[in-house]
């Protein structure tokens, strides 16, 4: 699963070309989100997965030994840092909209349990002349072995 690279400069030159399509990738995941189509994102989850786990191994394996970028020319690291601050930014913005879409999600699901809860109409008792009880009020059934 790591990057093959043959000196410093491969290693970066690598490094930006996952990032990068790794950040692209996140990009189309958080529109999706944000354009409440996450069946979008479902399409890319398996890309972005690998990639996401290449780019979690190499990025320790550089951070246990920055020899093995520090021998790369400045402007080379410098774009692997801006590739990296972006993609910073749209993990960032990905958060936000996945946040959004559980929000909006938890509101669904406790508006339909109320709906379902109002529409309840479970009786007090048994019988033809038993009551309903209030809508949405709880009712529970306790059983015991002993009876």
């Amino acid at each position: 699963m790591a990057l093959s690279a043959m000196d410093a400069a491969d290693r970066v030159e690598q490094l930006v070309i996952l990032t990068e399509r790794l950040t692209e990738l996140i990009l189309q995941e958080a529109q999706a989100f944000e354009q409440h189509r996450p069946q979008d994102a479902m399409a890319l989850i398996e890309e972005t997965s690998r990639l996401a786990n290449i780019y979690r191994h190499e990025s320790a394996r550089v951070r246990a030994d920055p020899t093995m970028v520090a021998a790369a020319p400045l402007a080379q690291r410098t774009r692997l840092i801006r590739a990296t601050e972006a993609f910073d930014s749209v993990l960032a913005r990905q958060g936000r909209a996945l946040d959004a879409a559980r929000t909006v999600t938890e509101g669904l699901v406790q508006t339909i349990a109320n709906e379902v809860a109002a529409q309840r109409n479970t009786g007090a008792g048994y019988g033809p002349k038993a009551a309903p009880s209030a809508p949405g009020s709880a009712s529970a059934i306790t059983l015991n072995k002993r009876a």
